[in-house]
């Protein structure tokens, strides 16, 4: 299945939208496409060995419309997405201002007996009398015609579609305006035929219902609202625009050692960039001389300035703020983060949330049932005794005040507005689906490593023997040889600390258990409880300090020189520091929350009462982690799942919305639903509250539109007339219709000020963990060596024989204990060391026996 964006031309209200979608539904099915008003574009999801792009294209515009594969991303070109809304922001101000021109002239010329002010004398002469009435309409009638040709497209585009049997919001704009000019038309005509026979009741009665002013102020309040409407979608797309901007046009690249200077799209993967302080990064790359500190904030939100050396990552789109570096370009073009970000957010903007698919319904039907309601108000108004020109006012009226363009942007503008706030703040919302799913969880998954912690160990706590500096030189020169990610922990510190590790000779590492090695001419020993007991040191009087480091979920390595232990030193996995925050905002946003890890089930724990989470699930393996959401599912939970590995892949396609943190892998971030382009977890709680959000203001708009058609379609066709004496003219209705899409607009644009809560501190934290130390005044050394050797002892033959073969072995060096048995004629000697069987044959011999081999 292939998934392609379509540019959509012609379409002007809801109903425009619904009738290429139904079209385009009939070949690839109603499902697999989406059409987007407020962008014009279209999305389909089709089998390309069935059906062509061609095919699609023809569907739409056989339904009246125009279709085209969509342009090259602006991320890859110089030319934005919003210049076009520009040029036709310019261009229908241009219509404006000459509908105006041409408009007022012809409401003072129908009105001015109205107005509270003084007529001039050349006015009264010109259009004032029986005698001038001719003029009176005719004048009028060359002053809406250039009006009605500057709105033209209103009359073709809405004709053409009421002919297709598709009629549009065009078609009700064209139908009033154009039934106002005809009318007036005829009129003009009745008050010819009545000066010509004199009859002057008709020819009063035709000069007071022209019309011609309606005519022209229908269109010109549609083309009013329509401008505002135009420049308001202009600022939601200023995301995309931000984005776009911070691409640089040209990049300084090292050819055959030279600088030079090339557009920034001729990039090629592997090319040598110069930076200079204030320019931006032209591509995603690796930096390769010079250090600097780099401004991240429009690709991750993130305020403080990120310090940059030689074989740190860069991005594209960042700004060099001070120092004059070097980097070679890995991605290029398309491949960059920012050009992703920029196609997560223009599909996401193009995208429907499943609520608009109750607009769509209502929006299929809305134009013929108007048409139908405002033939059959005028209809009924006549036959029940009503003048033609109520009654054709009645009917104009219905037909203009209709509004199904506020049915029609209700959601998408909000979609837009809200995607386009969330990549400004580093949150990447990949679809409506995904935004109006977010909005209902109620239980978020977390995963624990590199989610909720930082993803790799640092140094926590320091039990020191004796000297900290001693015990960190030490482990710094044992740990310096070893590849466990604990001895980068261990490492790391002692750098920071201004260690200088002597070198460590014999270097051995036992697996699972610890390492040992020789510095300074005398051994030394770095592991775990077993491993420092294996080798002689009784590792008691350290048990309950050790048992406490486990219980709070630190690995506790110990070290010792020679015959005594330096101390403990214990690194974990810690949490980042806003994820306690986050997990307090999600409990306050009514969302449980979930720790589900592979990890063990003490270490689990220890996190969790760390962070205040109460529900945790420990040892599961990637796919469990996908059961354990469908279980959590099956009980009627609406589930987010929160990962950053290869192995949550699973239970983040499998949650009702997957969020990846941002630094994860690619295929982590290509199953979810949502992009945290910052490794932040209250990221997360914005999403959900951003969602919330939106949620909330397409709501609002969808019952503003749906109030204001139910209110407005009832008083414009009089049904409040008898009672109350309530009737609009076509005039208020067309300003009504044109305020009603201005609101809708206006209203998901607060959206704009929708603030985020970034953590106040960085979230890569390293060398920011807080580290106890500790100096216990004890001297733990390494326990004698108890060694047993059973010997045979020929002549042995009464209790002073005994005597002398025990007082003989017990005097010899290192034995700490002689048992001699009369009866097996054997001596079992205990000795802190090794003693040869030569050694014992002799002081045997000399007692007087002998040492049977």
């Amino acid at each position: 299945m292939m998934k392609e964006t379509f540019d959509v031309t012609g379409m002007s209200c809801s109903a425009c939208s619904a009738r290429v979608e139904r079209a385009v539904g009939k070949i690839v099915g109603e499902q697999n496409v989406s059409v987007n008003l407020l962008t014009n574009s279209m999305q389909v999801t089709f089998d390309e060995a069935k059906i062509s792009a061609a095919q699609i294209i023809d569907a739409v515009i056989n339904a009246g419309y125009g279709a085209s594969p969509k342009k090259i991303s602006a991320a890859k070109t110089s030319t934005s997405p919003v210049r076009t809304i520009d040029r036709e922001i310019s261009e229908m101000r241009t219509r404006l201002l000459w509908s105006i021109i041409f408009l007022v002239p012809t409401v003072y010329i129908a009105m001015h007996n109205m107005l509270p002010l003084p007529t001039p004398k050349i006015v009264a002469e010109l259009f004032d009398g029986r005698a001038n009435a001719v003029t009176f309409a005719f004048v009028q009638f060359l002053l809406v015609l250039p009006i009605m040709y500057l709105n033209r497209k209103y009359y073709v585009n809405g004709f053409r579609n009421l002919f297709r049997g598709a009629p549009n919001m065009d078609s009700l704009v064209g139908l009033g305006s154009m039934a106002a000019a005809m009318f007036g038309a005829f009129a003009l005509i009745r008050i010819g035929q009545g000066l010509g026979v004199g009859d002057m009741n008709l020819v009063d009665e035709y000069s007071r219902n022209l019309y011609f002013e309606s005519a022209g102020m229908i269109v010109t309040l549609i083309t009013v609202g329509k401008f505002f409407e135009a420049r308001a979608k202009g600022k939601t797309s200023a995301a995309v625009e931000k984005l776009v901007n911070l691409a640089p046009k040209t990049a300084n690249v090292l050819r055959g050692g030279e600088e030079v200077t090339i557009p920034a799209v001729e990039l090629v993967v592997g090319d040598e960039v110069v930076v200079r302080p204030g320019e931006s990064f032209a591509a995603d790359g690796v930096v390769i001389d010079g250090a600097t500190t780099v401004d991240e904030s429009a690709i991750t939100g993130e305020s403080l300035p990120v310090e940059k050396i030689i074989g740190d990552s860069v991005t594209g789109g960042t700004v060099n703020q001070s120092g004059f570096v070097t980097f070679r370009a890995d991605k290029v073009g398309g491949d960059t983060a920012i050009s992703k970000i920029i196609a997560l957010v223009e599909e996401a903007s193009a995208s429907k949330a499943p609520i608009a698919k109750v607009a769509d319904k209502v929006a299929g039907i809305f134009v013929p049932t108007v048409i139908a309601i405002a033939i059959a108000a005028g209809s009924f108004w006549l036959v029940n005794g009503a003048g033609v020109e109520f009654a054709f006012s009645i009917a104009v009226s219905v037909l203009v005040i209709s509004c199904p363009c506020a049915l029609g942007l209700a959601t998408p503008v909000a979609i837009m507005v809200g995607t386009g706030k969330g990549a400004e703040n580093g949150i990447l919302i990949k679809s409506g689906e995904a935004l109006e799913a977010a909005h209902a969880i109620d239980t978020v998954v977390v995963d624990k490593t590199g989610t909720l912690t930082v993803g790799k160990p640092f140094v926590t706590d320091i039990i020191a023997c004796g000297g900290v500096e001693e015990l960190l030189t030490i482990a710094a020169a044992l740990e310096s040889r070893s590849e466990h990610p604990l001895a980068k922990a261990v490492t790391d510190y002692a750098r920071d600390e201004k260690i200088s590790p002597p070198a460590a000779e014999n270097f051995q590492a036992i697996f699972g258990r610890g390492v040992r090695g020789t510095i300074g001419g005398v051994e030394c020993f770095a592991g775990n409880e077993n491993f420092l007991a294996e080798v002689g040191f009784n590792v008691e009087v350290l048990g309950e300090k050790i048992s406490a480091l486990a219980d709070e979920g630190k690995t506790p390595i110990i070290f010792a020189r020679g015959e005594k232990i330096l101390g403990v030193i214990a690194a974990a996995d810690v949490a980042k520091k806003s994820s306690a925050q986050a997990v307090e905002q999600f409990k306050n946003l009514g969302v449980d929350v979930i720790m589900l890890t592979g990890d063990n089930e003490r270490t689990a724990q220890a996190l969790a009462r760390q962070l205040g989470i109460d529900n945790v699930v420990a040892g599961v393996l990637p796919d469990g982690k996908a059961r354990e959401i469908q279980r959590l599912q099956s009980t009627g939970r609406k589930v987010a799942m929160i990962g950053d590995g290869i192995n949550d892949a699973p239970a983040l396609v499998a949650a009702d919305v997957g969020i990846a943190i941002g630094a994860g892998t690619d295929v982590a971030i290509e199953s979810a639903g949502a992009v945290l382009v910052r490794n932040d977890l209250l990221d997360a709680v914005s999403a959900i509250r951003l969602s919330r959000a939106v949620m909330t203001n397409i709501r609002q708009n969808l019952f503003w539109a749906f109030f204001y058609n139910v209110v407005c379609i009832p008083l414009a066709a009089g049904i409040f007339y008898p009672a109350f004496g309530l009737k609009l003219s076509p005039i208020i209705g067309a300003a009504a219709m044109s305020l009603s899409s201005v609101c809708v607009v206006l209203n998901a644009l607060r959206l704009r000020f929708f603030r985020v809560n970034h953590s106040t501190a960085r979230a890569d934290i390293e060398r920011r963990v807080e580290v106890r130390t500790e100096i216990i005044p004890i001297t733990i050394t390494k326990e004698a060596t108890q060694m047993q050797t059973t010997l045979k002892v020929e002549g042995m033959m009464c209790k002073h024989c005994q005597k002398h073969v025990h007082d003989a072995l017990a005097k010899m060096d290192g034995v700490t204990g002689v048992d001699v048995s009369l009866e097996t004629n054997t001596a079992t000697v205990t000795a802190t060391k090794e003693i040869p069987a030569d050694d014992f044959a002799k002081v045997i011999a000399n007692a007087g026996y002998e040492l049977v081999r």
